[in-house]
């Protein structure tokens, strides 16, 4: 599916930061020589072995989580337009405003510390996003409020482990300030739509 694909690509991207870290210490034992072996040896070993991934740098955190509360946003504007459940227009409008502010804040941290956001190699999530929208373009009715708030559900939770990696990555303070009071945030956000997500399937309509 192209949600599912969507929130691997994000989490996996951010998640190589937490695997770098995590073998940073690892690699540095692995590369250590045994005197009783040639000089050789080890080099050829360093040669073979494949190239850790760049680690995350705070300018593409920046520019994940700017991409991430720009689309949700956007897809709480379509939501507002195209529900029909009460229920889902009120979580819609709710997205909408706190992901717009969630990305202000972020814009004006990054402005503040001469930050210019640089999306990692290989950062599709305004394309996966595309697909998704593009999608529920095609649906209306009680149809287009089960698979938004499904796609709600997924990407919230995909968000969630995402801002928990970026906070180990993170290297400014402010920035990882900025990302704790972020989470309680996406926490109520996942914990509203999971309520209507069951609501909704609960109807037999």
């Amino acid at each position: 599916m192209t949600t599912s694909h969507r929130l691997f690509v994000l989490t996996m991207t951010i998640g190589a930061v937490a695997l770098v870290a995590a073998c940073k210490g690892k690699n540095e034992s692995y590369g250590s020589v045994d005197t009783a072996k040639p000089a050789a040896t080890d080099t050829t070993a360093r040669a073979a072995a494949p190239a850790p991934a760049p680690a995350m740098t705070d300018a593409n955190i920046v520019a994940i989580l700017d991409a991430a509360n720009e689309s949700d946003s956007a897809f709480g504007a379509m939501a507002v337009k195209k529900g029909k459940s009460a229920d889902v227009k009120r979580f819609a409008r709710l997205m909408m405003a706190e992901h717009h502010m969630l990305r202000a804040q972020g814009q004006q941290l990054a402005k503040k510390l001469n930050v210019t956001p640089a999306p990692p190699a290989n950062f599709d999530l305004p394309d996966k996003q595309h697909a998704a929208m593009t999608d529920l373009e095609t649906k209306s009715g009680a149809d287009f409020d089960k698979a938004y708030i499904d796609h709600e559900v997924e990407y919230h939770q995909g968000l969630k482990q995402t801002a928990t990696q970026a906070l180990g990555a993170a290297q400014n303070p402010e920035l990882k300030d900025l990302i704790q009071r972020a989470a309680p945030i996406v926490q109520k956000h996942l914990d509203e739509a999971t309520k209507i997500q069951a609501k909704l399937s609960g109807s037999t309509a």
